[in-house]
């Protein structure tokens, strides 16, 4: 079972668009896949008409007093399940703090899902938190969407030395540009730099088309209500991309 999961420090940067997409994607593929909704606004949740609602919240999650399996929602596709969010996540750091092993908590509730999943992948708040610490000790990919402006490259350096500075095992990042209008001459010398300036951000990018914001409407991963768009061919390639890491790739 591999980890995959979805972060930045910052908010709106497509952070769960790309979690929901890759999620489809893999359960598409073959694998079996469970995403879990870690952020209490609980959009993703939403995108897949499920309720934001899991008996005895977070609390009961993280002690252990309600099973991980046991909360999991089916969706409308094969091969993806999910674990819904709840408003009470927004207490998740103080959860996790009251019990052992705080900052391995959230992969040690992962472990057991093993012979039931292939991958599962975690879309995380836009925080640095105890969540944040446990997200990074659970993946095994940490996924950041980048949004073509240089405080965002300035947020990715204190993500890496973050990452860099905490103890234990710790996940492959992957960076990669989000939201890239190419019609913007700012927009397409940042996308083509980027990946030659920092090794850990790749080539493939994510364009800002209105399509990925109808997702909303349509309640649904992208390449399903458009499979012919240039940005369900982006995640599709971004897939092949972490795909390939998974599997040991560059």
């Amino acid at each position: 079972m591999k980890v995959v999961a979805t972060y930045n420090i910052k908010g709106g940067v497509g952070k769960t668009s790309t979690a929901v997409n890759l999620a489809y994607l893999a359960a598409r593929s073959g694998f079996r896949t469970l995403l879990w909704d870690l952020d209490p606004q609980g959009s993703a949740t939403y995108l897949f008409r499920v309720k934001p609602k899991v008996k005895g919240g977070g609390a009961a999650i993280v002690a252990g007093k309600r099973s991980l399996d046991g909360a999991i929602k089916g969706t409308d596709f094969d091969r993806l399940d999910l674990m819904p969010a709840d408003f009470s996540y927004r207490h998740l750091d103080f959860d996790l703090d009251s019990t052992k092993r705080p900052t391995d908590r959230i992969r040690r509730l992962i472990a057991p899902l093993k012979a039931e999943y292939d991958v599962v992948i975690l879309d995380c708040p836009p925080s640095v938190s105890l969540v944040s610490e446990n997200v990074v000790h659970a993946c095994d990919v940490l996924l950041v969407p980048l949004i073509p402006a240089m405080l965002s490259v300035r947020t990715y350096d204190q993500l890496v030395d973050f990452v860099d500075g905490m103890p234990g095992r710790k996940p492959k990042v992957i960076a990669f540009v989000s939201m890239v209008d190419r019609r913007k001459k700012s927009h397409r010398d940042f996308a083509d730099r980027l990946p030659q300036d920092r090794a850990s951000v790749v080539t493939e990018e994510i364009p800002n088309r209105a399509v990925i914001e109808q997702m909303a409407q349509e309640r649904a991963p992208l390449p399903v209500f458009a499979p012919a768009s240039s940005a369900t061919a982006a995640y599709e390639a971004l897939w092949e991309r972490v795909r390939s890491c998974l599997n040991g790739g560059g």
